[in-house]
């Protein structure tokens, strides 16, 4: 049996999720879909699901190995699981081909790819560390205005004249805890 599973981190990604359905359904014909819309850190619980029910001899299907694996080692530990139960792992898009587990090949493929994005992934974030303390240290990076405590004067001026908490947040669109705040000594 061919098993989907498909997410996205947000559900902004609606589109990306509808696509990975398309793929899975019409072009592989899995039988059995698990969807969901989470961060890859957060607890999939759909994830969870898809690998209680595959069975020996069934194939759990992704579009992108980043749809399924964080890391290499996350990637080998799912590999692993799906092996103990005799389940072979299909990637649809890997690097403009596809990729199963069921062949030798497949899985030092597999591996190998895995390590490399973590690599490139590491060396991405510790660029943009980098850039952003040079950054700071140009005084160009100051992070996000906040956007409240500008609107101080507006908050009390609004409390003087009476106006609720609730009702002030609404019309200078901010928050309630933002006004309580900013109201609060």
């Amino acid at each position: 049996m061919l098993v989907g599973y498909a997410r996205t981190s947000t559900a902004e990604q609606a589109a990306g999720l509808q696509a990975q359905i398309r793929d899975l359904e019409t072009i592989v014909g899995c039988e059995k879909l698990f969807c969901e819309q989470v961060s890859s850190v957060g607890q999939r619980l759909q994830l969870s699901a898809a690998l209680d029910f595959v069975r020996e001899s069934d194939t759990l299907v992704v579009t992108k190995l980043d749809r399924l694996a964080r890391s290499t080692s996350h990637l080998l530990s799912l590999v692993e699981q799906l092996d103990r139960k005799g389940v072979a792992l299909r990637i649809l898009d890997f690097g403009g081909g596809e990729v199963d587990t069921k062949s030798p090949s497949g899985r030092m493929l597999l591996t190998v790819f895995a390590a490399m994005a973590q690599f490139e992934r590491e060396v991405m974030l510790q660029r943009q560390r980098e850039g952003i303390l040079a950054a700071k240290t140009a005084g160009k990076y100051k992070g996000r205005k906040p956007t409240a405590r500008a609107k101080t004067d507006d908050v009390q001026a609004l409390c003087k004249s009476g106006v609720g908490a609730t009702e002030i947040a609404r019309r200078l669109g901010i928050s309630r805890a933002s006004v309580y705040r900013i109201l609060t000594p």
